[in-house]
This record gives structure tokens, sequence and C-alpha cells, in this order.
């Protein structure tokens, strides 16, 4: 009987750690705090030093918890990323997962010498914990709180967060083992288990994700077990490569890679079970953390945690990302937020803790200094994601209340669901901007009688406007119904005053403003202009200034530009130093065309 009301305990205190963590999130997201900082700090508070007293110290358990929280997480990134979004952000992404991961390792190698004494290769080794982005606080800061980014920042962001980690990984594992054997040959036997995780993985993510999607779609499945069937498939793929002796976060996040790209069935149910079992694996993974760290011994390493916090973000980071994508065509702005998001979380913890259950000396200090790191990048990188983002203009207009959209899948088609909306007046729709070639009007609900597509002409305010669209694309419409006081203040204006077609020539523009342009362009488009300055992969939001306006992207079609907006008074940006100048110069012609 004790046992059970020992067990009966720990779920009552399990509940109420999590309950604690979900309201706390209202609080949080209201003060604009890093909800993954909360989730920590509550662990924390019940922990041996906090009011709850617990006392918990099991690695393995934390592991276990972790690991299936990091599938969660990882397949549901796989899963929101579209591999349209490649096109624009692969080959900087995995400059940033190798270069940029090696370079971060070497220069917070260097501050962990400093700060704490340690020789070269314990340097390298706590650097190594802490190298990678952690795709956890990545994928849930970023896509949390509303904040819309630049899709070639953010999708970089993203894709590095997901596959820098086996780097980071490597370069842990080779370093321990060279402390422990102190043989030249171990490093070699590390990488080539890494070669072989890495072709394990990436087999097992691949063709589980196709399985996934094809059971997903033959079986008949009750709705209410789809989304179920989805991410219990997910840990199962990750599962199976583990044992398999490959990559489970890499096959898990290619498998939701896989499935979110195959037309599938119940999507939008499966989307909100998969947002929801998210949120309860970062809450879950965060609370166990927190209970796991002793806050009395962490104070201990404080001085020289924050200087390798210090050196991680404003040089190692900044340093790795100039380098990584200096072939690339950024922008200063861009390359300074995607040098400002470099999150650290879970994974840098877990890292931390293979020295010390490998028994390698001074693995305690290893563990509480990347634990005080992760605290210092979620607290002080996680708390001004949004800010940042504004203040480089890389923020794209939000809503405050999302139109609302009514969604219906149709029995035996997956590559497309009947979206609907309201038409307010004077929504976007009404307007200038037009319905995308994507998206088709199916028909419309006016003064309360059902009009076909063909005989319904142009929507009109108190419409109900249904239209077919991909499931994944169907969230980009919302902007186009949502009336102008649902967008934010600091918001309006973002496109500039006027709108153009992308097939505008910059002579029309001229001939119709009196805006001053060479003779040299004066014959190209809008749409060109954007494809030759952006590597021809231009994305909304990017900015192209035209002597004394603006150009600014509002819609694209592909890789073209469809719509563009014109701001004819920007503010003057201040031009870059002479130093700076010589390395635009040489990244120019290392740009990978």
């Amino acid at each position: 009987m004790e046992s059970i009301g020992a067990a009966n305990t720990f779920i009552l205190l399990g509940a109420l750690l999590v309950l604690a963590g979900i309201f706390s999130s209202l609080v949080a997201t209201r003060f604009g705090a890093p909800l993954l900082f909360v989730f920590l700090g509550i662990g924390m508070l019940a922990g041996e030093d906090g009011l709850g007293r617990i006392r918990f110290d099991d690695l393995r358990l934390t592991y276990l918890v972790g690991s299936l929280a990091l599938a969660v997480i990882l397949f549901d990134g796989g899963l929101k990323t579209h591999l349209s979004s490649f096109r624009v952000a692969l080959r900087p992404a995995l400059m940033l997962a190798t270069v940029g991961v090696a370079v971060t390792t070497l220069v917070a190698g260097g501050f962990a010498m400093l700060a704490l004494g340690f020789t070269p290769l314990e340097g390298l080794l706590l650097g190594a914990t802490v190298a990678s982005t952690d795709a956890a606080a990545v994928f849930f800061l970023m896509r949390s709180g509303g904040l819309r980014i630049n899709e070639r920042v953010g999708m970089t962001l993203e894709i590095e967060a997901g596959t820098n980690d086996p780097v980071a990984i490597f370069l842990t594992l080779a370093i321990v083992q060279l402390m422990l054997a102190g043989s030249e040959g171990s490093a070699w036997a590390v990488a080539i288990q890494l070669a072989e995780e890495v072709v394990i993985g990436g087999t097992v993510g691949l063709v589980g994700g196709w399985g996934l999607s094809w059971l997903l779609n033959k079986a008949s499945l009750p709705a209410g077990l789809q989304p179920v069937f989805v991410v219990t498939g997910a840990i199962f793929i990750f599962a199976f490569a583990a044992v398999a002796e490959g990559s489970g976060f890499l096959a898990v996040y290619l498998a939701g890679l896989v499935v979110g790209n195959r037309p599938m069935r119940g999507f939008q149910s499966v989307m909100a079970f998969n947002d929801a079992a998210t949120w309860f694996a970062q809450i879950g993974m965060f609370l166990v953390l927190g209970l796991l760290v002793t806050p009395s011994q962490l104070v201990n390493y404080a001085v020289p945690a924050l200087i390798v916090s210090a050196g991680l973000i404003f040089i190692a980071r900044p340093l790795a990302v100039f380098l990584s994508l200096l072939p690339f065509r950024f922008t200063g702005r861009e390359q300074t937020f995607i040098s400002w998001v470099g999150l650290r979380g879970a994974v840098g913890i877990f890292l931390a803790s293979i020295p010390l259950l490998s028994g390698i000396p001074k693995g305690g200090v290893y563990f509480n200094v990347a634990f005080f790191v992760v605290l210092v990048s979620l607290l002080v990188q996680g708390w001004t994601i949004t800010p940042a983002a504004k203040r480089l203009g890389l923020a794209l207009p939000t809503l405050r209340h999302p139109a609302r959209r009514s969604e219906l899948d149709l029995p035996g088609e997956l590559e497309y669901e009947l979206v609907g909306y309201a038409v307010p007046a004077d929504s976007p729709v009404l307007h200038e901007t037009a319905i995308p070639d994507w998206a088709k009007l199916a028909m419309v609900i006016r003064n309360n009688h059902v009009v076909l597509a063909a005989d319904a002409g142009a929507l009109r305010a108190g419409d109900h406007a249904y239209l077919l669209a991909a499931p994944w694309r169907a969230a980009q419409l919302d902007h186009l119904f949502a009336p102008p006081d649902e967008i934010a203040d600091e918001d309006r204006g973002f496109f500039g005053e006027f709108t153009f077609r992308g097939d505008t020539t910059l002579a029309m523009l001229r001939d119709s403003y009196g805006i001053p342009v060479a003779a040299d362009i004066a014959d190209r488009t809008i749409a060109g202009l954007f494809a030759a300055a952006r590597s021809k992969h231009p994305v909304v939001g990017d900015r192209l200034r035209i002597g004394e306006v603006m150009l600014i992207v509002q819609e694209t079609q592909g890789d073209r530009v469809s719509l563009a907006g014109l701001e004819l008074d920007p503010p003057e940006e201040k031009p870059p130093g002479p130093w700076l100048s010589r390395l635009q110069r040489v990244a120019t012609r290392l740009r990978l065309r």
C-alpha cells in the first residue's frame, strides 16, 4: 500500500508541475519572457534547493525523457519545413551546421581555457558541448508568440538547428574518447562511427517517413487516431534508428520532413495534435532538466560560466556566422540576426552529461557550466528575439487576431482541402491583393445563397468565400481576409505606400513617380531585379534600394516576385566601415552562383 501511495504522490506532483508550466506560459507570454527559461525555473524551484525540496539525480531517466521530447520536437520541425524552403536555405544552413559548429567549438574552447584553467583538450570538450544551436529552442521560440520572420533567415536558422547536432555529437564523443583512451586511433574510430550513424539514421528516416505517410493514407483509421498514429510512428522511427546504431535525431527529423511534404489524410488534425504534443514535450523536458540541476552548485561556476557565455554570444557565434555565410548573399542585418539567435538548449545539457556519465575528470564542471550557459542563452537571447527581429527589419507584419478559418478535408483528395473565410469590409482581398494562383475560389455564400465561383464575380464585404488550397499553404491566406485594424500599428506601411506587380519595369516607375533610374536597368522588371540581387531566390520582406526609394517584396510565386511595395522615403542606412567593405568585396568574389 505504501508503494501505491508513493506512486499516487509522484503522479500528483508531476501533474502539478506540468499544470504550473502550462499556466506560467500565460504569464510569460504577457511579459515577453522566454517560456523555456520559465519551465527551467519552475523545475529548479521544485528541486532540492527550491520550495519543493524534490531530490532528483537520475541522469538516465533524464536522458530518456529528454530523448523522447526531442524526438517529438524534431519531428514537428521537419513536419513544418517544406522542401520549397530548402532552395533558399539549405546550403547556408549546412555551412553553419559544419563550419559554424567547428569555429564555435574552437573559440568557445579558448574562453573555457581562459575562464576555468582548462587544458586545450578540456576546453575543446566544453566548447563542443555548447557548439550546436538547439533545435527545440529554435523551433519553439521562432514559432511562438506569432513572430513571422523573413523566410531566408528563418529557414536557415531552423535547418541549421535540425542538422548541426550530429557534428556537435561527433566532436563531443571524439574528445571524450581521446581523453579516455589517449590514443590517436580512437578519433578515427569515432569518425567512422559518426559516418555510420548518419547513413543509418538518414536511411531509416527517409524510408520510415515514406512508410508512415503511406500507412496513414492507406489505413482507414478513425479521425481521432490519425494524429496519435503519426506521433507514435515518429517515436518508433527514432527508437528504431537508435537501436540500429544510427542517429535517431536525424532520422526523426527527416521522417517529419518526408511526411510534411507528402499528401496527408487529416492534415489539420495531425498538425493541431502535434502542436499540443510539442508543447507538452517542451514543458516536460525542461521541467526535468530544472529538477536535475542543483542551483547551489551552479552558483559556484557563475563567473567562469558568464565569461564563456559572453564569449559564445558576442564573439564565437558572430564569427562562426560571418565565416559560414561569407559565400552567400546575406545582408548585414540578416547576419546580425542569425548571430543573435544562436540559442543553446537541452542538447547542450545532454552533451555535457556525457563526460559525467563517462567518468571523465571534472565531469560535474562541464555539466554545471553548460547548464549555466544554456540559462544565459535562453534569458538573454530568447527574451530578445522578437525585438531584435523588428529592430533589424526582418519581422514580417503579423495579425493581432488571425482571420477565422474553417477547413474541410475532401474525401479521396489529399492535395487540396476546402478553406472558408468571412470577408470583412476593407480586408486586403477586396483591394489590391489578389488571391494567389495556388488557391482557387470554389464558391461564395452571398445573402444566404450559394454562388459558384464562375458566377460570383468580385468578392464583396459580407461574403463567405470558400477556396481550394493545399493544406500546408492554407494559413498563408489568413492575411487576405483580415480587417485593417487587426494589423499592429507598428506594422502598417511595412510594404511601403504603393504596390506594384512583379512584371512592372523600372522605366514605368521612373515615368510615374520621377524616380531616377540608371539607363542600363530601366528595362528590367521588379521581379528580374530582385532575382539578380538575391541569387534568384527572393523572399517576402526582401528590400532593395533604388536611388532614393526602397522596393520591398510583398508576395512571391515560386522564385518570382509577384507583388512588391514601394517606400518613397526610406530611412538612411549607415555605410559599412572600411574593413567590412573589404570583407564584403571578398565575399562577392567567393559567392556561390
